[in-house]
């Protein structure tokens, strides 16, 4: 195979396979940034043998067996103080080693395994979002540092500080047992939503999902709820099925953002929806559940209606009076303002949403002033759109919405000449 060719592959084997292959390698070597270098070694060496070699019929196996070889080659080189200058270079790597590969269930769960030893109870809420986002996920630190309106060095900082905790602690790599799982539930599902967030509406860039994300996040929700039968954990599970359902409809051929209510329903995803479904009502008859099943039943019913029109705004702004009782939030309170200006229409929605912003809250959230912005231009009031259009344009990163709200933007500034003229 061409050199060059081979290097596509390698790059695209690396973005579906090297989160999964550093899981592995930090349950081999029992160490983050050993299991980091081990991976780029890993890839280094699929570039020098798989154009001379082919490509292995197990990629992943290959890559781990290769990193562990090249970890375990510089831990023996060190042992025996050889500087890195006089050590032999190069080098084949002995593949298929059976020792990293020896327990296809183990490699299979070791994604599992490092998302709890990411949350563990040791490290601040905050570290384990950070931790289980870069390393399990991928994510740069600079997207995440985005996420949590942090300066990517601090978030730097925060990473390299749970790494070491993780370390000096020595915090197993494991899942827990039975006893401790249910109260270490929580984090790990909040960390899963953010993962699946992230890939259902990128926080930047050129796209509005990054289907990556999105499905590994259901995965992990899968395996958890497979790992325990858990309410919440159905509840959340449900919650990304019902809105990935829309995956395919979200967006044009072209990339562009479609809203929900102008989006083809025909190409929604009945298979997900339905499983969905089935797991909101598991979760609700067991009366133990939380505020992703909420949001879960909430999705069900827009999953439910075959027209905007049939949506039964009723219902959902109900849950939304349930949800800001068992998980109050500026951002519930806004998307339920919302609901109350689909039933009730646009005036009442936005003295809700006014109130919120009065209060400083949300005052830097763009989809604040996106829904003030659509509430304004719906009561025909173009002057007041456009400040908020504008505001939320300052705050919008991903470039499918920042088009969107500059269409509309555009709109109301039409409307505004009309009026002058």
């Amino acid at each position: 195979m061409p050199a060059a060719a081979v290097q596509d592959t390698v790059s695209a084997i690396y973005e579906a396979e090297s989160r999964r292959v550093l899981a592995t390698l930090i349950r081999l070597l029992g160490d983050f940034d050993a299991a980091e270098e081990a991976l780029q070694d890993g890839f280094r060496a699929a570039l020098e043998q798989w154009p001379r070699d082919g490509v292995p019929a197990n990629p992943r196996a290959w890559l781990v067996s290769a990193g562990r070889f090249k970890a375990i080659d510089a831990k023996r080189r060190r042992s025996r103080f050889e500087a890195l200058d006089d050590a032999p270079g190069g080098g084949d790597v002995p593949v298929l080693d059976e020792h990293a590969w020896a327990d296809p269930e183990s490699v299979e769960d070791d994604r599992l395994r490092l998302i709890f030893t990411c949350c563990h109870p040791a490290l601040a809420p905050d570290a384990q979002v950070a931790l289980t986002l870069r390393e399990v996920c991928g994510l740069r630190t600079e997207e995440i540092a985005h996420a949590f309106l942090t300066p990517a060095s601090t978030l730097a900082q925060r990473i390299v500080r749970a790494k070491g905790k993780i370390r000096d602690a020595k915090i197993p790599y494991q899942v827990p047992g039975a006893a401790e799982l249910p109260q270490r539930l929580d984090a790990v599902l909040r960390v899963i939503y953010l993962v699946f967030n992230e890939g259902y509406s990128a926080s930047g860039g050129e796209s509005v999902v990054r289907r990556d994300l999105a499905s590994e996040a259901v995965r992990l929700g899968r395996l958890v709820v497979d790992l325990l039968t858990e309410p919440e954990a159905q509840g959340l599970l449900a919650l990304m099925l019902l809105h990935d359902s829309r995956r395919d409809a979200r967006t044009s051929h072209d990339g562009e953002l479609i809203v929900l209510e102008d989006q083809d329903r025909s190409r929604w995803n009945r298979a997900a929806i339905d499983e969905g479904i089935a797991l909101v009502r598991r979760a609700l008859s067991s009366a133990r559940f939380g505020p992703y099943t909420i949001q879960a039943a909430i999705a069900a019913v827009h999953a439910d209606a075959t027209t905007p029109e049939s949506t039964d705004w009723n219902e959902i702004v109900g849950l939304y009076g349930v949800l800001l009782s068992i998980s109050p939030s500026p951002v519930v309170e806004l998307n339920r303002a919302v609901a109350i200006a689909m039933r009730d229409g646009p005036e009442a929605g936005l003295r809700l949403v006014d109130a919120i912003l009065e209060r400083g809250d949300l005052t830097e959230y763009r989809l604040a002033h996106a829904a003030r912005a659509d509430l304004c231009r719906r009561l025909g009031r173009a002057a007041d759109a456009r400040v908020s259009y504008e505001r939320a344009l300052q705050l919008t990163r991903q470039e499918p919405e920042r088009r969107f709200l500059e269409g509309r933007l555009a709109d109301v500034e039409r409307k505004l000449k009309e009026e002058r003229a």
